[in-house]
């Protein structure tokens, strides 16, 4: 059993926690609203009252929010962030979708104080955070990504090691950006059959045979013709992601014009009111 704290209680990390929880381990919570910590309270989990409480008790820190941003207030608020109460022994896990910028810089703060931290975004989406069976990217020293284990492994279904410090937000970034190149092709082109004259679940049946189209393209397809766009991975997020994948491309001076493309037509989702709905509704941008 571990001493675990977990920052962040949103549709991910609530689930993440109860997962926890049920593998036996110490929790410790922290939610900037106090509605998703009542669950989990009585299942057996403290209650903290900022992030720095909360890692005042913890042999592990857990952090997953929205954006940079919210990372950044989690562990450097000077009044209340994570950081002023992390152990020197103790590891910090960053799971939230985040830039390998900011992980660079979290990284030589968390090192000021003689601890480590993993980046550790996740690939999934609420199934599969509620069934445990998440996929983990990972970057950050071996050693330390092995003390993790246990915990990853009470959360999903599968680690990557990706490589050293930033590597598994750089990974993450990759995987989000090819999602969202799929679904957005698949979208243009379920419209162009549409106004061809077809009946779009007959055409799309088609193509998701087809060996060139991926499973999750085939997935996004149907859901479009379902007219199926309750947030799973909302457009919004989709946009800010795209976005840091840019950023961090250019930080390497590497050049990414489809997934600047494709940025510009989930801005254009977001322009029309749609940012709320999931990642399938981008098909609305065509219609």
């Amino acid at each position: 059993m571990h001493r675990i704290a977990i920052l962040g209680l949103g549709a991910m990390g609530v689930r993440m926690a109860a997962n926890l929880t049920k593998a036996g381990h110490d929790l410790v919570v922290w939610n900037r609203s106090p509605g998703p910590v009542a669950k989990l309270r009585a299942s057996g989990a403290r209650v903290a009252a900022t992030p720095r409480t909360a890692a005042e008790e913890a042999d592990f820190v857990i952090s997953m929010v929205r954006d940079d941003a919210a990372s950044r207030a989690v562990w450097l608020d000077d009044a209340s962030g994570a950081l002023g109460g992390l152990h020197p022994d103790a590891l910090a896990i960053e799971c939230s979708t985040v830039t390998p910028a900011w992980v660079a810089e979290l990284a030589s703060a968390i090192q000021g104080r003689s601890s480590a931290l993993l980046d550790a975004p996740v690939v999934g989406s609420r199934p599969q955070a509620e069934a445990g069976q998440l996929i983990f990217l990972v970057g950050g020293d071996g050693e330390a990504v092995a003390q993790a284990l246990p915990l990853m492994e009470a959360m999903g279904g599968a680690i990557h090691h990706a490589g050293p410090s930033g590597s598994g937000a750089a990974v993450k970034l990759a995987v989000n950006a090819l999602l969202s190149v799929q679904a957005s092709a698949v979208a243009e082109l379920l419209a162009f059959l549409t106004r061809s004259g077809l009946d779009p679940a007959r055409s799309m049946g088609i193509l998701a045979g087809m060996p060139v189209v991926s499973p999750a393209a085939a997935g996004l397809a149907k859901m479009m013709v379902a007219r199926s766009f309750a947030p799973m991975f909302p457009m919004a997020l989709v946009e800010k992601d795209l976005g840091y994948a840019l950023a961090g491309a250019d930080r390497v001076g590497a050049d990414l014009p489809t997934t600047r493309a494709v940025r510009d037509v989930f801005a254009r989702a977001l322009a029309c009111g749609y940012g709320g709905d999931n990642i399938s509704g981008v098909v609305q941008v065509f219609e």
